[in-house]
């Protein structure tokens, strides 16, 4: 399987961190949105970032800047499709995303990804991790999509699917099992970035 083009969603609202860029937030020396970068740019062949709004706020990375296409805020769904369309122009069968306020997911995201969906015309997954209550806890933001599905993600959205599983569990979707939950910690209050502070 070829390296697929890595996305990173920062379309959020981050309306738990008082609005604004939750990757622009210091954690150590660099931003959230750069432990991101730096994790995810080894593992794919290209970057692109997916955010609404003016992108030159994001000129210091030095990377592509994709909007949503499907107006009003849809959600990573919608960030999804602007990769799987921004792929399309590269010539990329895949896309990987990752969310701008996951600093710590792992370093074989993409290989795991693709393991897991071997075999599978379209291949399509999601990283999950063991849950105690639900058994397995998926983390939609982080996947491993078909750009040869993005029409029907588009009819999709079009329709009003909000739902990241929703969508993927229509087309047999599957899981990648990472071992602990701790590496898809994500920073949403300014309590999660003291706690991924000492984290790190």
């Amino acid at each position: 399987m070829t390296r697929p083009v890595g996305i990173i969603l920062a379309g959020g609202q981050a309306t738990r961190m008082g609005g604004g860029d939750k990757g622009m937030l210091a954690l150590g020396e660099k931003t959230l949105l750069q432990h991101v970068i730096d994790r995810l740019g080894p593992q794919v062949d290209g970057l692109a970032l997916n955010a609404n709004g003016a992108p030159s706020r994001f000129a210091p990375f030095d990377l592509p800047v994709i909007a949503d296409s499907i107006d009003g805020f849809a959600g990573p769904l919608a960030g999804v499709l602007a990769g799987m369309d921004y792929a399309a122009t590269k010539g990329a069968d895949t896309v990987v995303t990752a969310a701008a306020d996951t600093p710590f997911f792992p370093t074989d995201l993409v290989t795991c990804l693709q393991a897991a969906a071997q075999g599978m015309a379209h291949p399509l997954a999601l990283a999950a991790t063991p849950h105690p209550d639900r058994n397995k806890l998926r983390h939609p933001t982080f996947g491993l999509w078909p750009v040869a599905l993005r029409d029907d993600l588009r009819a999709a959205l079009n329709a009003g699917t909000r739902k990241v599983v929703q969508w993927t569990d229509g087309h047999n979707g599957r899981l990648a099992m990472f071992p602990s939950e701790d590496a898809f910690f994500n920073v949403n209050t300014p309590d999660d970035l003291a706690k991924a502070q000492a984290m790190l």
